[in-house]
């Protein structure tokens, strides 16, 4: 296993608090470590454009490993400030949607990574950039992203992807390049990984069709490990450490009040996080909302969002709406998993709901969990470090789409909408996001009000 160096905890300084920061001592440090082979997601675009001292720092100490920067440039905006943020450094990119955005990452120098994930679908609106535009597609990569159990166990990994790139109209082989030898050449690895050449690792699939691309037989390492869906060897176990378990800290037992957002006079004037299905940014929407005994209600496809504090233990709530889940009924929908900083993220419509569904959480360590009318319908525990499980891929996978039926069931009609939830706290993707320190305006990187108008309306 390869891994990247995280880069941005927080993902925006002073626009979130972490469990943890990492600093450019702990990137130089990694980047010394067995398997590292790059900086991870350097999602704080603006301050690399600004020249910030920190972030160039981690990307010199990458550099002067001779690994491997990556990127994570969430704004639409292909100017000046673009030209900057690669000129920093950054090697790659996920984060684009468009045709016009994965021509500019290549035509500036980098790997465009075209993803498909659970919920993103960004390979078909960018494979024509190969397909009919004719570029190089030694400049393309394809990868994942978000996949959650129930996609990887079901549908597959990146098996899945190269499928789909190759029905949006990719020759199989381009295909299977953009996820092989192309990989290894980005990260530094074609001298023993992604092609069947002397010297390299003997990892390869057989298939009998290379468009439908059945998985028959797998070999890892020059061992045969798979035939026909079936695994032919014991996968080892990992003991999780004390230290990765217990990481809920609430501080205080919440109450239904603590999700309350509150205003004075009749009406009240919110943002709103718009979430757009298959896509990880979202759309700054307002609603005109009604108010009673000092608390916003709801309207419409309105919903609550809050955001719990969970690494330091302060008891700290914030509110806010979000639109675009459908969500009926009194239900709740809360995760500890909620990128990047991972506080809990609870989304609903009864605040009675919100308080359960979060004290659920506490009680089992993490996790994600659905509730309605005060009942628990799904859960998916993930007790290490909130954010991962130590059941058995099948099990977490059946979990998972129990959790599924029951958003359905809610209401919620959207492609793994889960997806769309877990993002509504990263705050580096616009357009706006929640966070522990308030409503995040992604497009400006400040804090604002949750009540649009406070000369109507207050905000407490």
């Amino acid at each position: 296993m390869f891994t990247q160096m995280p880069s941005c905890a927080p993902s925006a300084p002073g626009l979130e608090t972490t469990g943890h920061e990492i600093t450019e001592g702990d990137v130089a440090q990694a980047m010394g470590w067995d398997g590292i082979v790059g900086l991870g997601e350097m999602m704080n675009f603006p301050a690399v454009a600004a020249g910030d001292p920190q972030m160039l720092a981690e990307i010199a100490a990458t550099r002067a490993a001779g690994k491997v920067v990556g990127g994570h440039y969430a704004s639409p905006d292909l100017g000046r400030p673009f030209a900057a943020y690669v000129a920093g450094g950054a090697q790659d990119d996920h984060e684009t949607t468009t045709e016009a955005q994965g021509i500019a990452r290549v035509r500036q120098g980098m790997a465009c990574m075209m993803r498909l994930g659970s919920a993103w679908y960004d390979v078909e609106s960018q494979i024509t950039a190969i397909t009919e535009r004719g570029l190089d597609p030694r400049g393309f990569i394809l990868c994942t992203d978000d996949s959650h159990s129930g996609t990887l166990v079901h549908d597959g990994h990146m098996n899945r992807v190269v499928r789909h790139a190759i029905g949006c109209g990719c020759d199989p082989l381009v295909a299977i390049q953009m996820a092989t030898i192309n990989t290894a050449t980005h990260f530094g690895l074609a001298h023993e990984l992604g092609s069947i050449t002397p010297g390299r690792r003997a990892d390869v699939i057989l298939t009998s069709d290379l468009a439908g691309l059945p998985i028959e037989l797998v070999i890892a390492q020059g061992r045969v490990v798979a035939r026909d869906g079936e695994l032919l060897v014991d996968c080892p176990r990992i003991d999780w450490p004390d230290t990765a378990r217990g990481s809920v800290r609430l501080g205080r037992d919440l109450s239904a009040d603590d999700f309350a957002a509150r205003a004075t006079g009749d009406r009240a004037k919110v943002r709103v996080i718009g979430v757009v299905e298959n896509q990880a940014p979202t759309r700054a929407l307002t609603a005109d909302l009604p108010v009673r005994d000092g608390v916003i209600g709801l309207d419409g496809d309105v919903a609550h969002l809050s955001l719990v504090e969970r690494h330091h233990g302060t008891g700290g709530v914030t509110n806010g709406f979000v639109a675009g889940f459908g969500w009926q009924g009194r239900m709740a929908l809360a995760s500890t998993v909620a990128h990047d900083s991972h506080h809990i993220i609870v989304a609903g419509t009864c605040r009675d709901c919100m308080a359960a569904a979060v004290a659920h959480l506490a009680a089992i360590q993490g996790g994600v969990t659905i509730w309605r009318d005060e009942a628990e319908l799904a859960t998916v525990p993930l007790p290490i470090a909130g954010l991962m499980s130590d059941a058995a891929a099948p099990d977490v996978a059946q979990a998972a789409q129990a959790l599924t039926g029951a958003m359905k069931d809610c209401g919620c009609t959207l492609n793994n909408a889960f997806m769309q939830h877990s993002l509504l706290a990263l705050v580096v993707i616009p357009e706006l996001r929640i966070s522990d320190k308030g409503i995040v305006d992604v497009t400006a990187f400040q804090v604002v009000g949750l009540v649009d108008q406070p000369s109507s309306a207050t905000q407490s």
